[in-house]
């Protein structure tokens, strides 16, 4: 547990499109780049590829064992390459070499990800924990991002548009250094390639593709998760409408990470006994409510409750979610198989921010309200596919 809260808080501070560079990165291409909302959402939607293609960092780790290991050998090189790239993006002042770079971060973190993954699917599996873990993973994510968004709100305060983003790298740069000392945290037991493990792994993966469950709950992830995104309209909105400061942005992020601890606290004192579909439920309503509270936006004061809401809400959206992927993924492939259900919802990150900024710009002319609206009724729709859905029950561990 403590390995999953360490992995989740680097990857809280060091994910591209929501850590520490988010908001100087959003700031450097706005303010010095002069980018418009599409063009900011269609030029980073690259890093969202190599959390689309997690199934085949999933996949190696399953089949190919280093150094003895399936885990462990990975996350280190994976966060020494993090650990390089961040760097390499702190000495960087141009977009066409900026871009790139980042995009070799995105990879570092995805690979450190997907493992993390494999890890949360074979410990919750063999305890019945996984929504306790998938808990414990993200209270410690939105930890770090509170922290890292006040730092970043207050860097973009303080220093020129470049020194803030090079800056935000390198802190960026050091926190991948905690996952590789803290590797040893993991109880992973001595695995090697023969013929027999082999042919059992193949099955096991193979099952994937056989699995129902597993083809009905991707489809319902890619559903829950996709409606047209406002994040990247809701920041212009903010910044050129409302007039709120940096460094105000850059608080609403860390009350919105807060929100999250408190959905996860919420789970774990009041929730946690739901049954799956009732959590489901719960997340869906709870979604919708926090999405078209954005339309009271209009002060300092309601962003704070609205964004405090939208945390709340999205951690518990987030544990359902997770917990439902993990539990349908087919015992020995499971680094493959939580990768697949987490690239269909990355999937969704970029089609739905793009086509959210397409519709505020060329739609509704720049008028965030009828794209909150739009945005609600999406994920209100989910709703009606949850009796088509198929729960494991859980499992006896003796």
């Amino acid at each position: 547990m403590w390995f999953f809260a360490i992995v989740y808080a680097v990857e809280g501070i060091g994910q591209a499109k929501s850590g520490i560079m988010w908001q100087p990165l959003s700031h450097w291409l706005k303010v010095t780049l002069n980018w418009d909302p599409v063009r900011i959402s269609a030029s980073l939607a690259i890093l969202d590829l190599p959390w689309v293609i997690k199934p085949l960092w999933g996949a190696i780790s399953d089949f190919v064992p280093l150094f003895g290991y399936r885990r462990r050998p990975y996350l280190v090189l994976a966060n020494v390459a993090a650990f390089l790239a961040f760097g390499w993006v702190a000495t960087l002042d141009t977009a066409s070499a900026m871009i790139p770079a980042l995009t070799v971060t995105a990879f570092a973190m995805a690979i450190s990800s997907t493992l993390c993954g494999a890890l949360l699917v074979e410990t919750g599996q063999k305890h019945n924990t996984t929504a306790s873990v998938v808990n414990q993973q993200w209270l410690w994510f939105n930890i770090a991002q509170m922290i890292t968004t006040l730092l970043s709100g207050y860097l973009i305060e303080i220093l020129s548009p470049t020194g803030a983003l090079h800056t935000a790298a390198w802190i960026a740069a050091v926190a991948p250094l905690a996952i590789i000392a803290a590797v040893w945290l993991i109880q992973e037991p001595r695995a090697r390639i023969d013929l027999e493990a082999l042919r059992e792994r193949l099955g096991a993966l193979l099952s994937v593709f056989r699995s129902r469950d597993l083809w009905f709950t991707g489809g319902f992830l890619f559903l829950y998760y996709f409606s047209p995104h406002f994040g990247t309209p809701l920041y212009f909105y903010m910044s050129d409408r409302l007039d709120f400061s940096q460094g105000f942005i850059g608080l609403l992020s860390a009350v919105g990470a807060g929100g999250w601890i408190l959905g996860g606290l919420l789970f774990r004192w009041r929730l946690k006994r739901l049954t799956r579909p009732a959590l489901l439920r719960l997340s869906i309503v709870g979604g919708v409510i926090s999405t078209l509270s954005c339309l009271a936006l209009s002060s300092p004061a309601t962003a704070i409750l609205i964004w405090l809401l939208t945390g709340i809400t999205s951690m518990i959206a987030m544990i359902a979610t997770m917990s439902l992927a993990a539990d349908a993924c087919p015992e020995g492939a499971e680094g493959f198989a939580f990768a697949a259900m987490m690239s269909i919802v990355n999937l969704t990150a970029p089609l739905s921010d793009t086509l959210g900024s397409v519709l505020y710009q060329d739609v509704f002319n720049q008028k965030l309200g009828p794209l909150i609206v739009v945005s609600a009724a999406a994920t209100a729709l989910v709703l009606f596919l949850i009796p088509l859905m198929l729960f494991r029950p859980p499992r006896i561990v003796r």
